[in-house]
């Protein structure tokens, strides 16, 4: 009973936080679309999340009410003055003004979801038994664009020991088997393609030796 209780205010709170770094994220983007600095403050965020991500220590301290607001403007100012711009690093200040510099990461992540709405881009895990090539991922490209109706982010991944050649993602839905014979038929043209190519070469060679 204590632990389903525990989990169920654990979830309030993520929800709680997911949607206060909604309101923050939203601000931004309308402030980074203002100066014409929206893609670069996409990048920087992600920096500045991944930076805190990886050293917990630092991200405690940032999170600790115990430390003053001016204390961490400091430390906000000597670890991200020099990399990012002016406007992220107020934004960061104005989140440790409110005591909410806990959730830079969850605004990274829903900054990156309004962007890429406003830019019609679709992120699409693809997962494959083998690395894609660069004319596999075009072709595989093409056919998501007009699947999906964007234009889609790619994000690839190797499962050797898949079965079936491609499984996609989008969200949270996973593509069903219709989709992901679309793109197999694409990638069995790629090698029949290859393969009528090579055996072109072989036939021109033939030819030209018999001469």
């Amino acid at each position: 009973m204590i632990d389903k209780a525990a989990k169920h205010q654990a979830k309030a709170v993520n929800v709680g936080a997911q949607r206060v770094a909604a309101v923050y994220a939203k601000a931004l983007l309308g402030a980074a679309e203002t100066k014409g600095q929206t893609d670069a403050v996409l990048g920087e965020l992600q920096a500045v999340a991944g930076a805190i991500a990886a050293y917990p220590k630092f991200e405690d301290v940032l999170a600790s009410a115990l430390v003053p607001h001016e204390e961490k403007v400091r430390i906000l100012e000597r670890t991200f003055a020099s990399k990012v711009s002016p406007l992220v690093l107020d934004f960061l200040k104005v989140l440790s003004h409110h005591g909410r510099l806990e959730i830079t990461r969850a605004v990274a992540d829903v900054y990156e979801q309004l962007f890429n709405e406003l830019r019609g881009r679709v992120p699409v895990s693809v997962l494959t038994a083998t690395p894609l090539d660069a004319g596999q991922a075009q072709s595989l490209e093409a056919s998501l664009r007009r699947i999906l109706g964007g234009e889609p982010v790619m994000q690839p991944d190797v499962d050797p020991a898949l079965i079936g050649g491609v499984v996609l993602r989008v969200g949270d839905t996973v593509y069903d088997g219709s989709v992901a014979r679309q793109l197999q038929q694409v990638r069995e043209q790629m090698i029949n393609r290859s393969v009528h190519e090579i055996q072109s070469r072989r036939d021109r060679f033939r030819h030209s030796g018999g001469n």
